[in-house]
């Protein structure tokens, strides 16, 4: 059977795709590796889905996109945020807005994000092929002629990548599109985790794996000079430091690692001054002052942190003196000590642990008003597959919606 659309990849912009061209009318294949659909969207936002970023004014939007802002217009005209809610609360799954305007269905389930697509795609009549890798792209100087997987080859009018980029290898993205499409003369730029925790050495931190703090100040210094300074929410690991904050400075922290040394510290009371946290410590001291200093630091610190704090205490002074024969220098490099918490930054982790990675297709090679490749003529390219840098907190899921909804609506002009 000759199909008028195959769509290589059941992620996001996949399904999305795949979805709207066969809501049209055309016959559509779609092809997934995995034995299910949607395995990376299921796992998103904490497997909660970050659905959107539900903010209204589409420059404010477009920015956070860096340098792919002035391609996008033209794509997010034809279908952007309101687009994006309309389509999932027409189809019985409504979104709610939480801090940072991140939209996410209101039951807070990847999966019901996913039943949603997966339904989408069965009013259309979509074909659907899972547990089968694409073994080989045919094409010839007319553009795609064909796709292999294994003994057999499928065959359509047009094509559509949407294979993802390097993140979550274990979903299934492990790069083959960008493979094709260099193949197919496409100017691929390497792809790099962007959105991705930090690894750090101290051991300190590492025994705080699992504590998440809200509105903490961290300053990044190369070569002990400082390069910048941001407060949000930070997540300990086991292996380093993760959460919104971090994830979304890792590829500029990624540009000061090529520059030299790189360190941190952390203000764990960025709204408190020296002389204010030592007046509160002060009290703290007043009512336990036969106690071992050692045994009432949790009520100094921020909490979840005292394990951690006590090893770099233990550093500087002795901390099981009791505590009235604390002296007040030693009293100021407790303070001093929480208002500069310090890291050393040894990388960014790998694609393995990368919430989104960069790289992809150019987008001068791409008209972005249809996704139709300028360079080979029957084949559309959505997602990420796409080199657009982006923050966390819903646009990258955007920008599947906007980029696998357009695509499907330009099928067979």
């Amino acid at each position: 059977m000759n199909y008028d659309l195959i769509v290589i990849g059941g992620g996001a912009s996949g399904m999305m795709a795949a979805g709207r061209a066969a809501e049209r009318g055309f016959r559509v294949l779609l092809i997934e590796k995995n034995k299910k659909l949607g395995e990376k969207l299921r796992i998103s936002g904490g497997g909660r889905c970050n659905i959107t970023n539900a903010e209204e004014d589409v420059h404010v939007l477009l920015k956070a996109y860096g340098k792919a802002e002035q391609f996008l217009y033209a794509l997010f005209s034809q279908f952007g945020v309101k687009e994006t809610f309309s389509f999932f609360e027409s189809r019985g799954l409504p979104l709610v807005v939480q801090a940072r305007k991140r939209a996410f269905p209101n039951t807070e389930k990847a999966e019901d994000v996913v039943k949603t697509l997966i339904k989408y795609l069965q009013s259309g009549g979509v074909t659907v092929l899972t547990g089968k890798g694409v073994t080989g792209v045919h094409h010839d100087k007319y553009g795609i002629s064909g796709i292999v997987c294994g003994k057999e080859t499928y065959t359509a009018t047009n094509y559509l990548f949407a294979t993802g980029s390097m993140s979550h290898k274990e979903t299934g993205s492990t790069g083959d599109g960008f493979k094709w499409l260099t193949r197919l003369g496409h100017t691929v730029k390497e792809a790099t985790p962007t959105i991705v925790p930090l690894g750090t050495g101290e051991e300190w931190g590492h025994m705080l794996a699992g504590v998440s703090l809200s509105f903490m100040k961290i300053t990044f210094f190369v070569d002990e000079k400082k390069a910048l300074s941001k407060t949000g929410k930070i997540l300990f690991t086991h292996f380093g430091i993760s959460g919104p904050l971090i994830l979304n400075l890792a590829h500029t922290v990624g540009d000061l690692l090529h520059s030299g040394h790189v360190t941190a510290l952390i203000d764990a009371y960025p709204h408190t001054d020296l002389g204010s946290l030592e007046k509160t410590i002060i009290k703290v001291f007043d009512a336990n002052k036969n106690k071992a200093l050692k045994n009432i630091i949790k009520e100094f610190v921020p909490e979840g942190t005292h394990k951690g704090i006590s090893v770099l205490l233990k550093e500087r002074l002795d901390i099981e003196k009791k505590v009235h024969l604390v002296t007040k220098e030693e009293r100021k490099v407790i303070v001093r000590l929480l208002k500069a918490l310090p890291l050393s930054i040894t990388g960014l982790m790998g694609f393995d642990r990368a919430v989104i990675a960069d790289g992809g297709v150019v987008l001068e090679e791409i008209d972005m008003r249809t996704m139709r490749s300028k360079k080979v003529p029957n084949l559309f390219v959505t997602g990420d597959l796409l080199h657009i840098n982006r923050p966390s907190g819903g646009f990258s899921l955007q920008l599947c919606w906007s980029t696998g909804y357009v695509a499907g609506n330009h099928v067979g002009e």
